[in-house]
């Protein structure tokens, strides 16, 4: 509806007219899920990290013990920006989700009289890493006017103190520091000391008080109890770890390095992730099992087959498997040559294509370099390569004047046997960016009355949609026509879809590749469901 600006004199006048079209707006293509130990962080808990400092102030950073603290390292110096990290943690030992017996405590004393305990700390996350942790308080710079600029009824000077906290590695170095100016015992108070740590330290939590601080005494303490460290992880911490990724908001990429990084993330873990990803239009990036190499090197790939990972039937669309594995320097072990798994580098690689290309490019090529590598674990020849890409294996080659590269695009039903439809890995992936998409784009569309006026306005929007991604370059075709359809009216909706309160959208696309058409179906249902 028009609505008619005021008029008061001859002139022109102008008013602004709503469309009442609700854009559909891409979704991110390269939010990666990482599962595995760290030295410290929270547990079974998706965390959103954007940079390796972040990882490193919120995980504690590189762990020798922790291959998928190296796996986030390679994803950001490859050009990942978004990770979400789940920390996985093995108490079977104390009983399950027991973790307070994996935190070091820190008892406040006064004057180290382990008869004058002020307050007590816990480490803020369970692990080895807590026994590091020491705490002092000091007053400086806490006045009457610190505490009047607080504005708290019956609050003085004497209720405030500065807390200290540093956290030392096995020599005894500090390698962080925090500082809490201005805090509280005082319950209630907006400078509370548990709130403020609960808010703002990556070291600490409050567990209570007993005593009373006094400026004339000297308050501090020591890590003295807990502070052990996870135990390896079996298949239910991963079932855990991807079930938590359901608070968040949306994954594209997930990766489940080796617990070990000598070893193999077992298969059984591999088929629950690709369920998950399927559920989650999400792919999985899988390292390659250690033992491949001694195939390798024995002549012998073609007797090595893709599902060994443990992903089969049509699962393997949502996921890619890359060989070999790769050379680099530790810094953890004193700069010493290792093996690693790839796929944080290959995560961080398939994000940097999308940034700087699209998803629809396939993250391969001259332009998908491995940085920071001392080299690969095998030397694949042109021969070799040809073995894996017939069976759906992603070959990494070392090339003159170009270093090492990904040099295959195919998910695990990329075999040529197949031939199936999601054989590529950048077309599975613009299905999945586009069925997102769509899902998120038509939400509104859920409780409109189901007749031609919403189907013309969902042939809009998705038309809309579909040509910017024509005019990127995402379709084959030089028309619209040739590059997709999109179908919602009556014979995509029946008498009988409407009542049932259902909507069914066909979209079909020709990605980059031979021009066939791949299809999607999309329903819309009245309870939401997708």
């Amino acid at each position: 509806m028009v609505m008619s600006p005021p008029v008061s004199m001859p002139g022109v006048y102008v008013a602004e007219v709503s469309s009442g079209s609700q854009a559909i707006v891409g979704v991110p293509t390269a939010v990666t899920a990482f599962l595995g130990r760290t030295r410290r962080g929270p547990v079974n808990t998706p965390v959103l990290v954007t940079s390796a400092a972040d990882f490193d102030r919120l995980f504690g950073g590189l762990h020798a013990d922790s291959s998928v603290s190296y796996a986030v390292r390679d994803f950001f110096q490859e050009g990942g920006s978004q990770a979400l990290v789940v920390r996985l943690f093995n108490d079977d030992d104390q009983g399950p989700e027991d973790f307070r017996w994996f935190l070091a405590t820190v008892p406040m004393l006064v004057n180290g009289d382990v008869e004058q305990e002020v307050f007590a700390l816990t480490a803020a996350s369970p692990g080895g890493w807590g026994s590091g942790l020491k705490a002092w308080v000091d007053f400086d710079d806490i006045t009457a006017e610190t505490a009047e600029a607080i504005g708290e009824a019956g609050l003085t000077s004497a209720d405030l103190f500065n807390l200290h906290v540093a956290l030392a590695d096995r020599r005894g170095e500090v390698r962080e520091h925090e500082t809490h100016t201005a805090v509280t015992l005082r319950a209630g108070s907006a400078r509370a000391l548990g709130p403020v740590l609960a808010a703002r330290s990556a070291l600490v939590r409050f567990s209570g008080a007993s005593g009373r601080l006094s400026p004339t005494s000297q308050t501090a303490g020591v890590a003295i109890a807990g502070a052990f460290d996870s135990g390896r992880l079996g298949n239910s911490h991963y079932d855990t770890g991807l079930n938590a990724l359901d608070a968040a908001d949306i994954v594209n990429l997930i990766c489940i390095p080796p617990d070990v990084r000598s070893g193999d993330t077992p298969p059984a873990v591999y088929a629950a992730a690709a369920a998950y990803a399927e559920k989650r239009r999400a792919m999985v990036i899988v390292d390659c099992p250690a033992a491949w190499e001694k195939v390798a090197k024995m002549g012998e790939l073609a007797h090595i087959q893709a599902t060994e990972v443990g992903i089969e039937g049509l699962a393997g669309r949502n996921a890619a498997v890359y060989f070999p594995r790769v050379w680099r320097t530790d810094p953890e072990r004193g700069g010493m040559p290792d093996v690693f798994p790839t796929s944080g580098a290959i995560a961080g690689i398939y994000a940097r294509t999308d940034a700087e290309r699209g998803v629809w490019k396939a993250p391969a090529g001259q332009q998908a370099t491995l940085s920071g590598i001392d080299g690969l674990d095998h030397a694949l020849t042109d021969a070799d390569n040809e073995v894996l890409n017939v069976r759906g294996i992603n070959a990494l080659r070392t090339f003159p004047h170009v270093g090492s590269v990904i040099w295959g695009a195919r998910t695990l039903r990329g075999a040529d046997a197949f031939s199936d439809d999601y054989q590529y890995v950048p077309v599975r992936r613009l299905a999945l960016y586009i069925e997102e998409s769509l899902y998120r784009g038509l939400r509104w569309a859920v409780f409109e009355p189901n007749h031609e006026m919403l189907w013309s306005q969902i042939r809009r929007e998705v038309t809309t949609f579909l040509l910017d991604l024509t005019y990127q370059g995402a379709f084959q075709g030089g028309q619209a026509s040739e590059a997709f359809f999109v179908q919602c009216d009556s014979t995509t909706t029946t008498q009988a879809d409407i009542d049932q309160g259902v909507v069914n959208v066909v979209v079909g696309f020709a990605p980059v590749k031979p021009a066939e058409f791949v299809v999607i179906y999309l329903q819309l249902v009245a309870d939401g469901g997708r």
